[in-house]
């Protein structure tokens, strides 16, 4: 029987980290009240105190806990209607970045709070330790002594009664955590986690995720002093830029549904938008029976953010095509759907689809309109069983019964109706005007660099590479919009004895095929365009993309399987991988590395001017949450 390949990974993480991370070291219970840390020092300036908005990220997890007491308490009772700091650690944590770092940082947190009776009253600390077998209620109470001041500042220590009440809390925080192996494959007693420290509002809503990078009580303090403002306080101008201090980097993949999300006037008018001429892209292709409005490109929005639209209401289209990547996924090879199940493929971007004549991949779509409903039954996407499915979880939702007849008078929510609003807001994320399109279709000299126009001569001439990715008088696609073998596909066959695993984004480690074979089902097959048409002359062909904003686009291919553009040229240059189906345009190219230098200069050219703006509209799109969950741990709470 096959191990699903969300436990396969689960079981391969234990396996890897035996062999690959450092032991955590036994240490001291007692705090050290003057710690030395690194990650306090400031490298950035801090903002005055209600100068900023904190964006809206959700709402805060409840679960039954115990205090040093031994009490059993709600976490949401402890919170009460104060503003809420709240780490996860576990006492016999050794990394000076890891829990020691947050327990000196609530310490600090505390000290001020003693000073000021004010903050006090409206502020709380919770440490929740994630390992209840060592850190008992007992263990806790002499932990926290090392923490003792003489103020009032209000700091409690918590824990589970068992792993059974602390594993959905977790859950509902997103918090990983897992134990350590010894070189016998028993636990060691430690654990392997990503800090991370939440910032709780008076309303139960998380309003910032702190990293150990970011983790500066300064800028904690000024946090919290920050959700003391009253909103009309607060500067209304910034409210939709950055928070260039928000520590969310621990994980970009979590961004699409932790920005600040409002329901208010676009900044952008996408019909306008799409209308308006674009330097270096032919005219929009839209279906004589789906013309664009503002209606459909709104519905389309807010059907591509909402989450409720996948089986289990937690997953939406722009959980894969993440705005701030480009519209695809940086980080992840190849995509993950609902339920951490595997995509065979990567996530191509969505910018300029609408010019499209080929969709996925392997080619096998040609309209948005037909496309846009293959991931919603796709059961390793979102994973909904039927259309009728899709079609009446919508009709039970009020607020989308009137937006569909605004956008489609008298037809209601049908396949067709959902399909056309989607592809409406697809097809109007254009991205054009690049640095490229000024210098080629304006004559704008100075808008690249030499190095970058002594590129793009090795594009159209020795690289070869215009011959797939074709340039017109008028305007440039980058793609002949056909299927090639470059061989990519190919070399998935060959099986070596080392396979590189990824931890965490930008942390890799090569593990012995034999061992991945213990704990996972086969990687699944993929012969590209063969799988549509059954040629065998078809076999390992794939879509040409377009290399417009190629640079926002990363990993490359359609596994993922090059990391970066420097990759790609380096794969072209070799001539691809040889296989029985390599297209004959594949050959060595026998570069320099003057000249691969230039060519990746060529490609940084080719990022639209309007990409911003793009962003900035998708992040107003609501995500569409789901209302309430039932656990048996859980109490209802909003997720």
């Amino acid at each position: 029987m096959l191990i699903s390949k969300k436990v396969s990974l689960f079981f391969l993480s234990l396996l890897v980290c035996a062999s690959s991370l450092s032991a955590h070291q036994d240490h001291q219970t007692e705090a050290d009240s003057s710690p030395k840390i690194a990650a306090w020092n400031n490298q950035y300036e801090i903002p005055g105190v209600g100068s900023y908005q904190l964006p809206k990220l959700g709402f805060a997890g409840d679960g039954e806990v115990l205090d040093t007491n031994q009490q059993s308490l709600r976490l949401h009772d402890l919170f009460s209607d104060r503003i809420v700091l709240l780490s996860f650690i576990y006492t016999s944590c050794s990394d000076p970045e890891g829990c020691p770092l947050a327990s000196a940082v609530m310490l600090r947190i505390k000290q001020e709070l003693d000073q000021n009776s004010s903050l006090n009253q409206q502020i709380r600390l919770l440490s929740l330790s994630f390992d209840p077998n060592r850190d008992t209620p007992t263990h806790l109470a002499n932990y926290a002594k090392g923490f003792q001041t003489n103020g009032p500042g209000d700091w409690r220590f918590l824990t589970t009664q068992s792993n059974e009440q602390l594993d959905p809390i977790l859950e509902a925080y997103q918090q990983s955590v897992l134990p350590d192996l010894d070189s016998n494959g028993n636990s060691s007693g430690n654990f392997s986690h990503i800090l991370r420290v939440f910032l709780i509002d008076r309303q139960q809503r998380i309003r910032n995720i702190y990293s150990a990078s970011f983790l500066n009580p300064d800028l904690l303090l000024t946090d919290l002093q920050t959700l003391l403002v009253p909103d009309n306080q607060q500067e209304p101008t910034i409210t939709n830029q950055p928070h260039k201090h928000d520590g969310l980097a621990a994980a970009k993949t979590d961004q699409i549904h932790k920005e600040e999300r409002t329901e208010t006037a676009h900044s952008l008018n996408l019909l306008t938008f799409a209308q308006t001429t674009q330097l270096g892209l032919p005219p929009l292709k839209i279906p004589q029976d789906n013309p664009l409005t503002s209606e459909k490109i709104d519905l389309g929005k807010k059907l591509f953010f909402d989450r409720r639209l996948s089986l289990n209401d937690t997953f939406s289209c722009a959980m894969c095509h993440i705005p701030q990547q480009g519209f695809t996924s940086n980080e992840m090879a190849t995509s993950v759907g609902v339920e951490g199940r595997t995509v065979r493929r990567n996530a191509p971007t969505i910018l300029n689809v609408g010019n499209l004549d080929l969709l996925f991949h392997d080619g096998r779509e040609e309209l948005l309109e037909y496309q846009s409903w293959q991931p919603l039954l796709a059961k390793n996407e979102m994973a909904n069983p039927s259309v009728s499915y899709v079609l009446n979880k919508l009709r039970r939702l009020p607020e989308y019964q009137a937006s569909f007849e605004q956008a489609f008078p008298k037809q209601g929510i049908r396949m067709e109706t959902v399909g056309m609003a989607l592809a409406s807001y697809q097809r109007v994320l254009q991205a054009g005007n690049s640095a490229f399109d000024r210098w080629y279709y304006l004559g704008q000299q100075d808008a690249i660099s030499v190095e970058a126009q002594q590129g793009f001569a090795l594009f159209q001439g020795k690289g070869g590479c215009a011959s797939c990715h074709s340039i017109d008088k008028e305007s440039a696609l980058f793609t002949d919009q056909q299927l090639h073998n470059t061989g990519i596909g190919y070399q998935n066959l060959q099986q070596s004895k080392l396979q590189k695993v990824q931890l965490a984004p930008g942390v890799e480690v090569e593990v012995s095929r034999e061992l991945i074979n213990q704990v996972s089902e086969p990687p699944p097959s993929d012969l590209g365009l063969y799988e549509i048409t059954q040629n065998p002359a078809d076999r390992w062909k794939y879509r040409t993309p377009s290399l417009r904003n190629v640079t926002l686009t990363a990993p490359y291919m359609h596994n993922g399987a090059l990391q970066d553009l420097a990759a790609v040229i380096d794969f072209y240059d070799q001539g691809g991988i040889a296989n029985p189906e390599l297209s004959p345009l594949m050959r060595p190219l026998y570069l320099t590395a003057a000249e691969k230098q230039q060519l990746l200069s060529f490609l940084n050219t080719l990022t639209g001017s309007d990409v911003d703006k793009l962003v900035d509209d998708a992040m107003k799109a609501p995500i569409g949450d789901h209302q309430v969950v039932y656990s048996a741990n859980l109490s209802p709470n909003k997720h």
